[in-house]
């Protein structure tokens, strides 16, 4: 019986960063996919690991992006990357995480930059951030997915095993140690599929 949901925030709530990415790639003529095989390069110990994990400022961000980047071969303007980051919010996602939070525990599980509350969301975007009864992020514990730590964290600030969790990621990586945990795991990549899957999970009707 599940007893609680865990969703990523961006690229599962909102859109996905990545969208971000590929606009930024389109508008300064980078190949695609540029600032994804950047970020999966070393992905523990790269400028994007390190900052997720609040291990370095913006200003060290930036520097060691660049660089980063530059032995690639690329020129990436670090913050206008980084100014841009937010995604909209998915209302059908927004729906479902709401009839889950009627029903179960619900939590938030984000790799992020800067802590969720230092962050100027909009009124309609703090209005979900409240939703859930548990936030989870990379920026304040100073570990990130697919760390299983992080995913113990949840487990045990919910005080919930995983065999009662269903999480959603847009990640497999990110997925893969909860599903080795006993989560249920189900990969967004069509919110809609991933809705109905869930629906399927949790018993009741999402939308």
């Amino acid at each position: 019986m599940i007893e609680a949901v865990l969703f990523d925030f961006g690229g599962v709530i909102l859109t996905s960063p990545f969208e971000t990415f590929a606009d930024y790639e389109i508008e300064t003529g980078l190949p695609q996919d540029t600032i994804r095989t950047l970020n999966s390069t070393n992905p523990d110990t790269n400028a994007w690991a390190k900052f997720e994990r609040r291990e370095i400022n913006p200003e060290e961000f930036i520097e060691l992006f660049q660089v980063e980047a530059a032995e690639q071969g690329f020129v990436v303007d670090a913050r206008k990357l980084i100014e841009n980051l937010h995604g909209a919010l998915r209302p059908n996602m927004v729906e479902a995480l709401r009839r889950c939070s009627n029903n179960l525990r619900t939590a938030m599980l984000t790799n992020n930059i800067t802590p969720i509350g230092s962050q100027p969301f909009s009124a309609d975007v703090q209005e979900v951030v409240e939703m859930f009864d548990l936030i989870i992020e990379s920026s304040v514990e100073g570990c990130r997915k697919p760390d299983q730590k992080f995913y113990d964290i949840a487990c045990e600030r919910l005080s919930i095993e995983p065999e009662k969790c269903v999480f959603l990621d847009d990640l497999g990586v990110n997925l893969k140690p909860a599903r080795a945990m006993g989560m249920t795991t189900i990969k967004v990549v069509d919110p809609d599929q991933a809705i109905a899957e869930l629906s399927a999970v949790v018993g009741f009707s999402l939308n």
